[in-house]
């Protein structure tokens, strides 16, 4: 199913209108690993659709044994970055619940990151799990300069992705979410990163997404006016920007940025710029994700009632 279609019905795969990788994390239930090898072995000189497929296989795969068995039985460099991403998961999932085993999943999941950085140097993705992990031992390198607060944190890994991959996705966004209030940052220091990060980001890049990101994880229901912040001149401002620069490059993809796509549909629906949202919505046909929307109640209730006020179809009572 393309993106721009719709059915009738909401599809939340992340896998998105990736078929290939609908079909990869199809085999992994099943308890199958070589269409996942195929699909990751054909982005090693892609890095931003292996960061994405190797999370979305490593969350089908997290919940069962096939990444440890696929790396004992062949032990390539997807199958090592497989169980990277799957021990990073796991790592935060524990540390998220609290669990007791947290020190020693981050120090397995650390180690298989090592491992297949070693196996492919060039790829980026597995220091992109190391710097997902960073939010739980809390690194403090100084800031650049060029940022108001300077706010200390894993800097250095940080360059280090930048250097295999300037404009990395994930890599951004694993960094900002390290400055957030609920992982033990602050609300300036993220406003603060996520705009010196969009700023040094070409105009058309989907970086320039990141204060829309912060503004969303900020977002406190109880605050005066709270869903009007979207309303002021500088976020009016700053979503019609990206849909005048980024939005245009969406139809190159080779598969839908359904995230990215969602985060600015959301800001540009909040603003009550109606006919901009209404394009976003459309290229986004059926896909959604459960981000932005649940932050402000029941995911699907509130991608309805976005695309309703924009005169798009929803979906029918089952």
């Amino acid at each position: 199913m393309a993106a721009g279609a719709f059915e009738g019905q909401y599809v939340w795969s992340p896998a998105a209108n990736d078929r290939q990788l609908a079909s990869a994390c199809m085999d992994i239930r099943a308890g199958r690993y070589f269409s996942a090898h195929e699909v990751l072995r054909e982005t090693r000189e892609d890095f931003e659709v292996r960061a994405h497929r190797s999370l979305v296989l490593a969350s089908e795969a997290a919940g069962s044994d096939l990444a440890e068995r696929w790396l004992a039985e062949e032990p390539s460099p997807e199958a090592a970055l497989l169980w990277a991403r799957v021990a990073m998961l796991r790592a935060l999932h524990m540390a998220d619940a609290r669990d007791r085993r947290q020190d020693a999943l981050v120090r397995i999941a650390q180690t298989a990151c090592e491992r297949a950085a070693q196996l492919l140097p060039t790829d980026p993705t597995p220091w992109v799990a190391q710097l997902a992990l960073t939010r739980l031992n809390r690194p403090q390198d100084p800031a650049p300069q060029g940022l108001l607060t300077a706010p200390t944190g894993p800097w250095y890994l940080f360059a280090h992705i930048l250097r295999l991959d300037p404009w990395h996705r994930e890599a951004h966004h694993r960094f900002l979410s390290f400055f957030f209030t609920r992982y033990g940052g602050s609300s300036s220091a993220s406003w603060d990163v996520s705009a010196f990060l969009s700023q040094r980001a070409p105009a058309s890049s989907p970086l320039r997404l990141l204060p829309l990101v912060a503004l969303v994880e900020d977002y406190n229901p109880s605050a005066l006016l709270a869903d009007r912040t979207w309303e002021q001149p500088q976020w009016i401002t700053t979503a019609l920007g990206i849909h005048h620069n980024w939005f245009p490059q969406v139809a190159g993809y080779r598969f839908a940025p359904v995230l990215d796509l969602a985060y600015l549909g959301h800001a540009l629906f909040m603003a009550k710029r109606e006919f901009e949202a209404r394009e976003v919505f459309t290229a986004m046909g059926p896909y959604a994700s459960r981000m932005p929307w649940s932050v402000f109640g029941d995911p699907e209730e509130q991608l309805t009632k976005a695309r309703r006020s924009c005169g798009l179809p929803i979906p029918s009572a089952p």
